[in-house]
């Protein structure tokens, strides 16, 4: 291309950008409406700098049926929720935040030893307004639970880049000195990281009883300086991989195990190569031995949480990227075990509720108190719910899944943009 051409051709792109540039309102619409890129695919609104702002209209949503949803939540029907809102097409499009007074409703309790507050003060007082519900007085609230599904996120991330070269059917012993390890036998020998990740890891574990229960495994370990430890120590009760039984201690095995396996730290590993490229801001507790408590000590804002869902319903890419592998996202959605809770399957620390209108799941993390984050696929539709009910902790998932799913009428995320 000769000189002259060149100059040409440069100044009409200028000019073109120009007239672009003065014509906002314009691009503005078409890229909110998904108009096709230059490939022939729909735009994506990639929320890294934070969520497009849209209305339950726009993307196919009945606002009524929402706001009805709202008003319960407002009105205390569903006790201590937090926040709540709704994306869709890329798109916060519903969002509610409720206030509640926790230093005075759980002040009693804050001065109170008990399970869930065994030493009386710092971050493991679930009951002290400094830690929780909000880390610090700032916006990030903790997931709790939630905590273990990010943590699944983290390691599928790090095998997808080849830095934990461990298959999933690599046993959970390898990472321990057996010597200093109680009560084994062949059945915790053959404890794979699989089973961890599923809740089957055959440990003889009790979490089906509230956290402020005496009984409660988790909470007895919280009690400890030693979390590892007092996991990897219990005795087998079943076969790994036979039966599903809830267990924060089995998560926790996860930072111990990223560590041995990565030798790097899950915490700052998933600020490289997690929060920081998805732009979500963040806080994780650690153990009284400083191991990241990767079954419960997570903080995010609930619109950073909903780009945890978004990832997932893109396959693990983001903005052109990939993220963690498709074939990690795929397993992790796999429906490995029956909870026997409500009508729950059970992932790579997904939870996956069964739709009653098709054969499809909605993907879910949970977390004690109210904490959760609901994908619906199949609608391109993101719900996410924090709380602190933590002294009553209703089972209200797959009754807000089913509240949610008549909001949608239409099909698809959004219809292409005249």
């Amino acid at each position: 291309m000769s000189p002259q051409i060149l100059e040409i051709w440069h100044m009409i792109t200028l000019r073109t950008i120009g007239q672009l540039l003065s014509a906002p309102v314009v691009v503005s619409v078409a890229l909110v409406c998904g108009v096709g890129d230059a490939t022939g695919g729909p735009t994506i609104n990639w929320p890294t700098q934070g969520w497009h702002k849209g209305t339950p209209a726009s993307v196919g949503l009945d606002e009524k049926t929402l706001a009805d949803l709202d008003a319960d939540f407002a009105s205390g029907k569903y006790a201590l929720v937090d926040s709540f809102q709704v994306y869709r097409c890329g798109e916060i499009v519903f969002e509610r935040k409720y206030s509640h007074d926790y230093a005075s409703i759980y002040g009693k309790e804050a001065k109170t030893k008990g399970p869930l507050n065994a030493r009386l003060t710092g971050p493991y007082n679930y009951f002290d307004p400094a830690w929780h519900p909000y880390y610090r007085g700032t916006g990030l609230h903790t997931m709790q639970s939630v905590s273990k599904t990010v943590a699944s996120v983290i390691l599928g991330i790090a095998i997808t880049r080849g830095d934990f070269k461990a298959a999933v059917n690599t046993p959970v012993l390898k990472y321990f000195d057996v010597a200093s390890v109680k009560n084994v036998d062949d059945r915790k020998r053959r404890m794979t990281l699989k089973d961890v990740l599923t809740m089957t890891a055959g440990l003889a574990w009790t979490e089906d009883v509230p956290y402020d229960d005496p009984r409660s495994d988790s909470s007895l370990m919280e009690a400890t300086d030693d979390w590892v430890q007092y996991v990897i120590d219990k005795p087998m009760a079943t076969e790994p991989g036979t039966a599903f039984n809830y267990s924060s201690g089995a998560s926790e095995l996860l930072a111990y195990i990223f560590q041995k396996e990565t030798g790097q730290d899950i915490d700052a590993y998933g600020e490289k190569y997690l929060f920081a490229p998805l732009g979500i801001k963040h806080y994780w507790k650690r153990t009284y031995l400083g191991v990241v408590d990767t079954e419960g000590g997570l903080y995010l804002t609930g619109s950073d949480l909903a780009k945890i869902g978004y990832l997932y319903l893109h396959d693990g890419k983001w903005d052109g990227n990939v993220i963690v592998s498709k074939e990690w996202v795929r397993q992790s959605l796999t429906p490995f075990v029956d909870t026997g809770w409500q009508g729950l399957r059970y992932g790579f620390k997904w939870w996956l509720y069964p739709r009653k209108d098709g054969d499809q799941f909605v993907w879910m993390g949970i977390g004690f108190g109210g904490q959760r984050l609901m994908v619906f696929p199949r609608e391109e539709l993101i719900a996410t719910f924090t709380g602190w009910n933590i002294l009553q902790d209703d089972a209200l998932d797959a009754e807000l899944a089913n509240r949610l799913l008549p909001a949608i009428k239409a099909a698809q995320c959004r219809e292409t943009a005249h």
